[in-house]
């Protein structure tokens, strides 16, 4: 097969590109350049570049710089920046998925090739229908389906993903031995594209701040100030500035630009057994055509715990999770992913919604 190879310049794309070539297929290589929100240059890219450069021309493979500047901060970013904006947890590196990697680039390089890899910790599996299922991988740390939660079932037929049946230390075992030239780099940490960007500095830049109090919701006391509403989100517990801790976010009122905190790491406001959801998306298809509730398992954040619940359909676009556990920092716009009750495969993902904890 012709395939189109996405490569960042980290080791598991690197190890991609060597199974893909294992296997006797013809590639192209490419990386997906998306600048910063200032005139700066970004130099963590030139470095990525530069080791992809080094991987191109180890393997002799054809490999070209492709530019979604625009396109990213049209869709992504904005997307990012009203839901901060509105008191919300956007999640980028999802929508980014969807509307970067597998949406822009498949419109103008990807569709040219029979499939598209990338070297994501997923796995694609055969359903028991004939249909095709995001299936999550052996590294439960690593995992990365719940980033691929809102693609649709045209991205997922066209996609490879080559290591998604190994642990990360057998990917290194394998870059070291083929003499990888990133072999030992270290994992990247940033937002999507934007690599070792600040978070609260890119919000800052585009949203200002607005001075705020910050109070304690049992008793109503005024503990301290925020600089906006919009740096915080429902669960965080470092960077309120705040003595005597540990303090959770718990509530926030965006009218009055105040933030509501409970002091304990066992305090009952910042845990919660039920996530509302909207927006849901199914990759394959609805598992819930013939039903009202299912049994899952489920993650609001990146983390190798699923947890155990039933999913409810409560009207056309709105459905309940009621979780078997108690769950931390139900943050209202984070993605709640959705997976079948063995933990197996990735279903799909809705929208977490601001009940109980907006105003």
């Amino acid at each position: 097969m012709n395939v189109a190879v996405l490569i960042s310049g980290g080791v598991d794309s690197a190890v991609t590109v060597h199974r893909l070539l294992e296997q006797g297929h013809n590639l192209n290589l490419f990386y997906i350049r998306i600048g910063l929100d200032t005139d700066e240059g970004d130099c963590a890219a030139e470095e990525d570049i530069e080791m992809c450069q080094f991987i191109a021309s180890k393997f002799r493979l054809p490999f070209e710089v492709v530019t979604l500047h625009q396109e990213y901060w049209d869709n992504v970013m904005e997307y990012a920046l009203r839901t901060v904006k509105a008191g919300l947890t956007p999640n980028p590196d999802i929508m980014c998925n969807r509307l970067i990697k597998f949406g822009f680039f498949e419109q103008r390089w990807g569709h040219a090739f029979d499939k598209t890899a990338t070297g994501h910790y997923a796995r694609i599996v055969d359903g028991d229908d004939g249909l095709l299922y995001l299936g999550t991988t052996v590294d439960r740390v690593k995992d990365q389906t719940d980033f691929l939660a809102r693609i649709d079932y045209r991205q997922l037929e066209h996609l490879l993903f080559p290591i998604g049946d190994l642990p990360k230390a057998e990917v290194r075992r394998i870059a070291i031995e083929t003499g990888m030239p990133n072999a030992f780099r270290k994992d990247s940490q940033g937002i999507c594209f934007l690599g070792k960007i600040n978070y609260n500095d890119f919000i800052r830049r585009h949203l200002g701040e607005r001075p705020g109090a910050i109070v304690e919701i049992e008793t109503g006391r005024k503990l301290g100030e925020h600089k906006g509403y919009w740096f915080h989100t429902i669960g965080q517990r470092k960077g309120l500035g705040l003595s005597g801790g540990p303090w959770y976010v718990v509530k926030k009122n965006i009218h009055d630009n105040v933030v509501y905190v409970s002091r304990g790491r066992d305090t009952e406001m910042q845990y919660g057994n039920t996530l509302h959801l909207t927006e849901m998306h199914w990759i394959t298809r609805d598992p819930m055509t013939a039903t009202d509730s299912m049994e899952i398992t489920f993650k609001n954040r990146h983390t190798p715990e699923f947890l155990t619940a039933s999913l409810t359909r409560v009207d056309t676009d709105e459905f309940v999770i009621a979780s078997d556990s108690k769950v931390q920092g139900i943050a209202p716009g984070q993605f709640a992913v959705i997976y079948d009750r063995d933990s197996r495969l990735c279903l799909g993902s809705g929208i977490i919604t601001g009940k109980n904890v907006m105003l």
